[in-house]
């Protein structure tokens, strides 16, 4: 800019020199003329412009907003899992149990709606390692009847046999005939070994057993 207004400053010397020479005296005013004065205005009117040009501020570009993606929250977990597994995956190989009888309420029995009964199983531990307190015997298949899982509350040796009872209640709302499908888990809901049954009649059905259906029977060996 100052560079600017020096060439404005020499333009108009040149002007006023240029008249000098053109004969007046050195005590005489110059005068200058129409076209010279013009030429000083176009100088000083570029020098202006440059000058405003220069006193404008810069833009500066605003940022760039990048979103954030939500968080993502993994659902909450409450209690401990109730067992579902009903394979013998993550089970201990050496766990193993063996239908043995029903003690109560042989498979057919006939019930009346709502009638209360109390099924009761024996169970042998066919395997080589013992049934531990807090394992539990519970329903994995078809109808529950009001029947809740059993928790054992003793240790039980391979060979040893057990009684498990639930009781229960033949449903109001259906009649014929209804199972539900039992299981022993370990005490991290790892399942394991046969699977017994309860199979009752409600109403007026007429069931005849077949050979096929029978019940099983496992002839013992208990360890001395």
């Amino acid at each position: 800019m100052r560079n600017i207004k020096t060439l404005a400053w020499i333009a108009a010397a040149i002007l006023l020199t240029s008249s000098a020479c053109g004969g007046a005296s050195a005590d005489s005013t110059p005068t200058l003329g129409v076209e010279q004065i013009q030429t000083l205005a176009v100088f000083t009117f570029q020098a202006n412009l440059t000058q405003t040009a220069l006193a404008q501020p810069t833009e500066t570009p605003l940022p760039t907003m990048t979103p954030t993606p939500p968080p993502t929250f993994a659902p909450p977990t409450s209690g401990a899992p109730l067992p579902t597994n009903t394979s013998s995956v993550g089970a201990a190989a050496c766990y193993n149990s063996a239908f043995a009888g029903d003690v109560t309420i042989p498979d057919r029995t006939p019930m009346t709606p709502g009638q209360s009964f109390t099924k009761t199983w024996r169970m042998l531990n066919n395997g080589s390692c013992a049934w531990e307190p807090g394992f539990i015997f519970n329903i994995v298949g078809g109808e529950a009847m009001g029947g809740v899982a059993v928790t054992l509350n003793q240790r039980v040796e391979p060979g040893r046999q057990i009684e498990i009872s639930v009781p229960m209640v033949a449903p109001k709302d259906k009649t014929g005939e209804l199972k539900g499908i039992w299981r022993l888990a370990d005490a991290n809901g790892n399942y394991f070994g046969e699977t017994p049954w309860v199979i009752i009649v409600v109403g007026d059905v007429t069931v005849t057993p077949s050979a096929a259906t029978a019940t099983p029977t496992v002839t013992l060996t208990p360890t001395p």
